[in-house]
């Protein structure tokens, strides 16, 4: 199994028996409130989830990857979307579902370990993302690892009764290498 060492996070491929795990992280509304999930999974959902998982990482569109602690304690996902081979861009998600761990680090040096494989491994030359506006959290973590903020998509989330913006981030492979 290929593993990926940061600093603090590894990264390693989803596996089927992480999906009770993720059933309890979704399972918190918490958890849940930034991300494009707006409702629970059952263990069923999850599993359906996963193979169209697998038939993306089959046919390359997607890789999505387990944030481990050193110890290895399973804390979240990572990964890049809609892997376009020919522009050579991702889009990136990420979760940090064991809410112990955040705040800690943990998801800005697994971000620095994907973008690492996405610039260098896979030879992408672009990497986004989107992020609610009222995130200020993920909006510091993302600019730490070197994401620009690129533009607004104005009122694109609705969220407790109101609509919020969203901030559009990316970071090019010589942004990333140059540390810039």
């Amino acid at each position: 199994m290929t593993i990926f060492e940061g600093e603090k996070a590894r990264l390693r491929p989803i596996e089927r028996t992480d999906l009770p795990t993720y059933v309890r992280w979704f399972g918190d509304s918490e958890v849940r409130r930034y991300l494009a999930v707006y409702l629970p999974f059952s263990l069923a959902q999850e599993e359906r989830w996963f193979e169209g998982v697998l038939e993306r990482i089959e046919r390359r569109s997607d890789a999505i990857l387990a944030i481990e602690t050193e110890d290895g304690v399973h804390i979240g996902n990572v990964g890049l979307h809609a892997i376009d081979w020919k522009d050579r861009h991702a889009e990136l998600g990420i979760v940090i579902g064991e809410k112990a761990y955040w705040g800690q680090g943990y998801g800005a040096d697994a971000i620095r370990v994907l973008l690492r494989v996405a610039f260098q491994d896979m030879n992408l030359h672009r990497v986004v993302l989107r992020v609610d506006a009222d995130n200020a959290r993920a909006i510091r973590c993302y600019q730490k690892a070197g994401f620009r903020n690129e533009g607004t998509l104005r009122e694109n989330v609705f969220r407790d009764g109101g609509y919020i913006n969203q901030f559009v981030m990316g970071i090019l492979a010589p942004e990333f290498v140059s540390g810039e």
